[in-house]
């Protein structure tokens, strides 16, 4: 199967600095990879760079089979939507102006929306159920709500990939699982390849497909299935857990997972 996002030797960082050494990365339609790893590691430089906002300090990323420097900037808002941590500045915006941004690389220099953008936009809110919303203001809403917007914003775009970056940093627990529940169907359904950060572990190993776990000093440790990373001595060396307490308490979620599939 063909890819949408490969890495080739990507070194990620600043200016000359690097910070994520080597990064081999492959997403395929319709799959899930999630960056795991401790605070600081680079999971969102090596997002960041993926997405374009980063020159890559050397290495290779490629849309599909052509390298992304051959792509101008709006063929590659047409293939790529991006949703980092940093919240949106929307203020007086609705939320279903909001989601209308998603169709800005298909309307020109002015804007303007066609009647077929503005269906898009319709069924993309109905899909994400954010129908209601449309009218509110984008500033009044509840954070699991922001989520599911600039969720629909981003499949308004009709990408190839979404890179995401700690997409579930200021939810709650069900709104968590909501956010993920519906990430997994629209990805399978449309085949949309997914790569994001994940700083809880249950929830990378629910969702993930894929898992690429960057270690403390920069290093791609493992790359491989949920049930190949997840394991008591990768996690435990991945994260420092040398204290005994904090390895038996991980070796039990370790076991609960397990026991719960």
């Amino acid at each position: 199967m063909r890819s949408v996002i490969r890495t080739e030797h990507l070194d990620s960082g600043y200016g000359h600095k690097v910070i994520v050494a080597g990064a081999e990365i492959i997403v395929k339609p319709g799959e899930i990879v999630t960056l795991i790893g401790p605070n600081g590691a680079g999971k969102s430089t090596v997002l960041k760079t993926i997405a374009g906002q980063l020159e890559p300090v050397a290495g290779t990323i490629y849309i599909g089979d052509e390298e992304r420097s051959t792509y101008s900037l709006t063929d590659i808002a047409k293939k790529q939507a991006v949703m980092l941590t940093e919240r949106m500045p929307a203020e007086k915006m609705t939320c279903g102006e909001v989601v209308s941004l998603g169709r800005h690389p298909y309307t020109g220099r002015l804007g303007i929306l066609s009647d077929n953008d503005k269906k898009i936009v319709r069924d993309t809110m109905e899909l994400v159920h954010v129908t209601e919303l449309s009218e509110r203001s984008y500033d009044q809403i509840s954070d699991g709500q922001r989520q599911r917007v600039l969720l629909a914003r981003a499949i308004c775009q009709e990408p190839e990939i979404m890179i995401l970056d700690e997409p579930t940093s200021y939810l709650d627990i069900r709104h968590k699982l909501e956010f993920l529940d519906l990430l997994r169907k629209l990805t399978r359904e449309k085949e949309i390849g997914v790569i994001m950060s994940m700083h809880e572990l249950e929830l990378a190993h629910l969702i993930a497909d894929k898992v690429i776990c960057i270690s403390a000093d920069g290093k791609v440790e493992k790359v491989g299935s949920p049930e190949e990373v997840f394991t008591d001595e990768l996690i435990s060396r991945l994260y420092s857990l040398d204290d005994g307490r904090l390895r038996e308490v991980y070796s039990g979620f370790v076991k609960s997972i397990e026991k719960n599939g």
